[in-house]
């Protein structure tokens, strides 16, 4: 008998999926392997070539998961896993499901994430860390993810065996409080499981304290973070929500930058405080999960989701078209962000009055942290997080023009 060829073509596509993610894995597996072995020497910092390198691993690493989760959900695999927990109270299964799946999943990830997160930082001079470093902070990270997946799963198995029509109004609903959640648990208790946070003292504690009793947040915490431990690259930071925020620096900024640019680089990260960027996020979050929920209600036909309302396989298929979709949207998401970076620039540049501080500072990041200063058009678009250092630059340049001509 003829299989019909709608299922032909699930087939194949299936095993396409399957076999590019296998595939992928075992070529970044060979790449680890040899550079466990016999590490490649290292590299002149040239950060053109640095940066052309993330961007294939990014791009490539991009679509494996997604193209490796959706085979995962839709395939053999993921039904075998679902039936080991049968015999599981309702309520437990999720977790059991999702528990291992991130376990194994991160085994799996563990050769692309050595090939892009250690060896080509170190090839590169961009990290001091040894191996066993790297290593028992990626079990930490796979330990924190396991127990995050296992929980939100639980969560949202829940919404789906009990309001199998209205669970993504539930759900959506009971991601706010998660999200404002992470925003007080993250920096408070998740970070010091990987670095030390000390106050900063002397005339940079003074210097800083100033600037965020300008507006509002004097008493926040000013944190020194051993940045150094994992990298050599500089960064700063704002975290925290209500009377738990904190303004933390890398102590490799501390160390490298002069007082007069790591107070811009400050004065940045304080823009998206005072200009409520963590609930603007969080809104948006809000936004796009109830979307996410609502298309990942949509897909499955109402036969697949009363047959497999009860089973953790119905929520690994609602995570693939949430990733799937949330794929689609990075352009628009990622554009909201970088105007966000825009209007903290605006921000530190009006608090500080001193723009070539800032020319400075985002030179000297561009310098130390090998950042691709004008990055393709494309992936900018579909990747980048914050606006092109060139552009960033150049409109402190024209700032900093208009502010002598005064």
């Amino acid at each position: 008998m003829k299989r019909p060829a709608a299922d032909l073509l699930r087939t194949t596509l299936l095993g396409l999926g399957s076999g590019i993610a296998l595939g992928y894995a075992a070529v970044r597996a060979m790449q680890a392997l040899r550079e466990w072995r016999e590490p490649l020497p290292p590299r002149v910092k040239d950060a053109q070539a640095y940066a052309r390198i993330r961007r294939r691993l990014e791009v490539a690493d991009t679509l494996r998961s997604a193209i490796g989760f959706c085979a995962f959900a839709y395939g053999p695999l993921a039904r075998s896993l679902d039936r080991t927990t049968s015999r599981a109270p309702a309520w437990l299964r999720p977790a059991l499901f999702f528990a291992p799946l991130s376990i194994a999943a991160a085994v799996a990830d563990l050769p692309l994430s050595f090939v892009q997160g250690y060896a080509l930082e170190r090839r590169f001079g961009l990290t001091d860390q040894t191996r066993r470093a790297w290593l028992s902070e990626y079990a930490k990270s796979t330990l924190l993810g396991a127990a995050l997946s296992a929980f939100l799963a639980s969560l949202l198995g829940i919404a789906v065996r009990h309001a199998p029509r209205r669970w993504p109004w539930l759900a959506s609903a009971g991601c706010f409080p998660l999200f404002v959640a992470a925003n007080v648990v993250v920096p408070l208790y998740v970070l010091p499981l990987f670095n030390k946070f000390e106050p900063v003292e002397g005339s940079l504690e003074r210097r800083l304290r100033r600037l965020a009793s300008r507006f509002g947040v004097g008493d926040a915490a000013i944190l020194r973070m051993d940045m150094s431990r994992q990298t050599r690259k500089a960064n700063a930071f704002v975290t925290g929500i209500g009377q738990t925020h904190r303004i933390v620096l890398g102590d490799t900024l501390i160390e490298a930058f002069p007082e007069p640019e790591t107070e811009f680089v400050v004065a940045h990260e304080l823009g998206h405080y005072v200009n409520k960027d963590t609930w603007r996020i969080i809104a948006l979050g809000e936004a796009l999960v109830v979307a996410l929920f609502l298309a990942a209600n949509a897909v499955p036909s109402k036969q697949e989701r009363e047959e497999l309302a009860k089973q953790p396989l119905l929520v690994a298929r609602i995570y693939a078209i949430m990733l799937v979709a949330t794929q689609a949207l990075r352009p628009l998401l990622l554009a909201f962000v970088r105007s966000r970076e825009w209007a903290a620039d605006r921000f530190a540049l009006q608090a500080t009055g001193d723009p070539a501080a800032g020319v400075a500072a985002f030179r000297r990041l561009r310098d130390q942290n090998l950042a691709d200063e004008d990055p393709p058009s494309w992936y900018e678009l579909f990747f980048a997080s914050h606006p092109s250092l060139r552009a960033r630059i150049a409109a402190l340049e024209t700032a900093k023009a208009t502010y002598d001509r005064t």
